[in-house]
């Protein structure tokens, strides 16, 4: 089936897009769009708006969310990432702004779009790509997990030097995927304020990734 999505995720997905899960899932989407009309977020043309913004052959970075925000105007496609007009930021971002400035002494930005993290090749995946409003985890099971995992499949076998930030136990759930000789895996418990004093502050993540980029000669991310 044709999914919108940037030409080289299409070319390296296109078995997972005619796999009956698959078409299961889109087909169940779009009739949520179509059912609960202005519900469902982030926008239709959004859902992969990651992958358009970070293209396969430019991700250096992997930071896996768990699902979009569901309160309305915040998301747009990106894990963690809000709308530039958003304030106050949600709490989760908030910290991981917070452990920026105190791992790179950068202030903390003054919008919480993170488009310029996906345009340097960070890819900022959510397990499950959609979300209703008021309803956490609601699109939680039907089949976005299967997809979102075979995205992570294929960046681990197709690219080598990917600096993976797995935050919290969903996340880190994903770690028997990555081949840990090829790639840097960054594991803490996450940002949200139940547990981000746990671990998730002091974890270094941001100077650790760039530390590692550096060593392979590659660009490091501003963050």
């Amino acid at each position: 089936m044709d999914v919108a999505i940037h030409a080289s995720w299409k070319e390296v997905l296109k078995d997972e897009f005619t796999k009956p899960y698959f078409v299961q899932l889109t087909n169940e989407i779009r009739n949520l769009y179509i059912s609960k009309k202005g519900f469902i977020f982030p926008k239709g043309n959004e859902i992969f708006r990651a992958f358009d913004l970070c293209p396969l052959d430019e991700v250096r970075v992997v930071i896996l969310g768990q699902d979009p925000y569901p309160t309305r105007g915040h998301a747009h496609g990106l894990c963690f990432s809000v709308e530039p007009n958003v304030k106050p930021f949600p709490k989760s971002l908030n910290n991981i702004f917070k452990e920026i400035q105190s791992d790179l002494g950068k202030i903390v930005p003054s919008d919480g779009n993170l488009d310029r993290w996906a345009k340097q090749g960070v890819l900022l995946l959510n397990t499950v790509l959609t979300v209703e409003e008021g309803k956490p985890d609601s699109h939680k099971g039907l089949g976005w997990e299967k997809f979102t995992d075979a995205v992570i499949q294929k960046i681990n076998s197709e690219k080598e030097g990917i600096v993976f930030m797995l935050w919290g136990s969903k996340a880190i759930a994903k770690e028997e995927m990555i081949d840990k000789s090829k790639h840097l895996i960054l594991k803490s418990v996450h940002p949200s304020p139940l547990s981000a004093h746990r671990g998730f502050f002091g974890c270094k993540h941001f100077s650790k990734a760039n530390e590692f980029l550096r060593m392979l000669e590659k660009t490091e991310i501003d963050w």
